[in-house]
């Protein structure tokens, strides 16, 4: 009988969806915590990430890691991360038994000796106290002799949005939340600083939208990012209606200032190119009137812009911008 023990929560399969959505941001993860250097153009592959345990006296458990994998890069390397929303002290028993047997499943067998590969090792904490290791020691003691290895331990609540950033942790941002999680009950009474958790949010939107206007992140991983952050803060912030409705609403579809400046600035761009290519100053400028009206007439038709405040944007009356609809 096969028992399965793994527990399905809301952030291992934020977790998952990013590993396996978004593989390219676990590159930045594994260079700060196990201090390499990868420049994210290695080739990642996955491992077998359900395990069967054999323990004496009880059936069969499956378990299921959260991420096994190697990287290719000038040397190969085999790596194992699991996430967990709280500290737990059986953590460092379960992650022997994952890295065991990752280890079996491609140990080698020469004349009569077994070799065993064990996988670098870590540990994200999405929640962590001031009891929390910066990293766990598992020896193992032998007939032959003590080895050990040392598994680190990532806390995410200690990078701010700024941090995250810098150091490209991108993995990061949809479990950002948890930093505030302690007073989101503050924040939901408290208008005023609700707004600055509002702010600290729109700031993180638009760094991703201009990671992605830049060509550094694709479309595809920036929504990713946004659809799994507000995931999560619709789960942490179940209790506190205010920090769930504008937090995530910020997070969710709903167009902010930024992106409709950015669909002007690409009209204004194409209208500076047409003129330039007529070659005349009247030109340029007939360009760009040209595109900020179809910028904003877009924005009207996707019904996200009232054509009554485009009308305004563009002093223009509402009848003239009816005729470009």
């Amino acid at each position: 009988m096969v028992e399965n023990i793994s527990i399905g929560t809301p952030y291992d399969d934020v977790f998952r969806t990013l590993l396996n959505d978004c593989t390219s941001l676990i590159i930045p993860v594994v260079n700060e915590v196990f201090g390499e250097h990868y420049t994210g153009d290695e080739n990642i592959k996955f491992l077998q990430n359900e395990h069967f345990i054999n323990i004496q006296g009880m059936d069969t458990k499956e378990k299921i890691t959260d991420s096994s994998f190697l990287i290719e890069g000038k040397t190969v390397k085999k790596y194992h991360i699991e996430c967990q929303s709280t500290t737990d002290k059986s953590m460092m028993i379960r992650m022997f038994e994952y890295d065991s047997q990752i280890a079996l499943d491609d140990c080698e067998i020469l004349n009569e000796k077994l070799i065993l590969s064990f996988p670098n090792s870590a540990v994200i904490y999405l929640r962590h106290t001031r009891h929390t290791p910066s990293a766990m020691i598992i020896e193992i003691r032998t007939p032959g002799g003590n080895i050990s290895y040392k598994i680190p331990v990532m806390k995410t609540q200690i990078y701010t949005s700024d941090a995250i950033f810098d150091k490209n942790l991108l993995f990061l941002i949809p479990f950002h939340i948890f930093c505030y999680e302690n007073r989101l009950k503050e924040y939901d009474n408290d208008r005023e600083k609700l707004q600055k958790l509002q702010s600290e949010y729109q700031k993180i939107r638009e760094r991703l939208e201009q990671m992605c206007i830049d060509g550094k992140i694709s479309e595809y991983i920036k929504c990713t990012i946004v659809d799994m952050s507000k995931k999560v803060i619709e789960n942490i912030a179940a209790r506190y209606a205010n920090v769930k409705k504008e937090v995530s609403s910020i997070m969710g579809g709903k167009i902010l200032e930024y992106e409709a400046k950015t669909i002007l600035q690409n009209g204004i761009r194409e209208g500076k190119l047409q003129g330039i290519r007529e070659g005349k100053m009247q030109g340029i400028r007939e360009g760009i009137r040209e595109g900020e009206i179809k910028s904003y007439v877009g924005l009207v038709k996707d019904g996200l812009l009232n054509i009554s405040e485009a009308a305004k944007r563009l002093e223009m009356s509402e009848e003239e911008l009816k005729k470009y609809l």
